[in-house]
C-alpha cells in the first residue's frame, strides 16, 4: 500500500470468563514486543508505528498469540493512520494535552 510508516492501534478483548483474561491479552502484547516495531502501550490498546505490511503481519501474530493462549472468542479493534506521502509517526503526535 506504501513504503511509508504507518501507525496502527490494535485492541484484542478475550471473551471468555474463564481462565485469566490479562495472561491472554499479555501474550498479545508479548508478539508486539518482540516483534521490533516501535510501540506505545495503553491502557485501552497498543499503537504501534512501521511499515504497513509489517504492522498487519503483527497484528494478526499478535490474535494467533490468543488463540494459543486458549482463547477460543474474542473482539479485536483496529485503527490505523495511514499517509501515503510521508511517514506518520509518534513524536508528531503531542500526548501532553
Amino acid at each position: 500500500m506504501t513504503d511509508k510508516d504507518i501507525q496502527l492501534a490494535i485492541q484484542v478483548v478475550p471473551l471468555e470468563r474463564d481462565g485469566d483474561t490479562y495472561q491472554k491479552i499479555d501474550a498479545a502484547i508479548d508478539v508486539i514486543q518482540r516483534s521490533g516495531v516501535q510501540y506505545m502501550i495503553t491502557p485501552m490498546e497498543t499503537v504501534m508505528q512501521g511499515p504497513y505490511e509489517k504492522l498487519q503481519e503483527v497484528a494478526r501474530d499478535a490474535q494467533e498469540a490468543l488463540v494459543a493462549a486458549g482463547c477460543k472468542e474474542f473482539l479485536v479493534n483496529i485503527k490505523m493512520h495511514v499517509r501515503l506521502d510521508e511517514h506518520v509517526t509518534m513524536e508528531e503526535k503531542r500526548l501532553d494535552r
